[in-house]
């Protein structure tokens, strides 16, 4: 496991997990958000975006986390490992809702000076929420004949499906566990 992608709608702990999993394997960890939002929520060029993908595809351990279509071609086929937090619907959107008002309250700081907005995700066609609901369903179709390819081209791929799933997995994925990584996790 040395070059991982961590996977799932948004509010399933992809980020948690990314920066959990590169810190206790030491590999380098990349918010995709990072490097895909420029100040006042604009998106950065889709070329530059691109770019600085190519650039974490190149290096030889990282862990990322994020969904983003227009990475697929560059940082796929260079992961060795794919983890899909397939956690429930209301699971995710508890969270979602829990992180979005934590963030708020706190005035936290998330890429390039970009905050929390109550306003954009109640009352904006951007909203995170219409987001989370749009693409759980969305995510439950595609993701499982893309990951079958990737299994199919030798790598690994695990399906976790709940909060205890991605907990036993961790343990195991990092050493602290004599449980075969195989039997964490319910194959795509």
């Amino acid at each position: 496991m040395q070059r991982v992608c961590v996977i799932g709608v948004t509010g399933s702990g992809k980020t948690t997990l990314a920066k959990r999993l590169a810190g206790q394997l030491r590999l380098d960890y990349v918010e995709m958000d990072s490097l895909y939002w420029n100040p006042h929520w604009t998106p950065v060029d889709p070329e530059i975006f691109r770019s600085r993908l190519a650039g974490v595809a190149a290096g030889d351990a990282w862990v990322t986390d994020g969904n983003y279509s227009r990475a697929r071609d560059i940082l796929w086929p260079r992961a060795d490992t794919f983890v899909w937090l397939d956690l429930p619907f209301h699971v995710t959107f508890m969270r979602l809702v829990h992180r979005t008002f934590t963030r708020w309250f706190q005035k936290a700081e998330l890429w390039n000076g970009n905050r929390e907005s109550l306003r954009e995700h109640f009352f904006s066609r951007d909203s995170i929420f219409l987001w989370a609901i749009n693409t759980h369903p969305r995510y439950r179709r595609e993701f499982p004949p893309l990951l079958a390819e990737q299994r199919a081209l030798g790598k690994a791929v695990y399906r976790l499906r709940s909060a205890q799933a991605v907990e036993r997995w961790t343990h195991t994925a990092c050493g602290q566990s004599g449980t075969r990584l195989a039997d964490c996790a319910r194959s795509i």
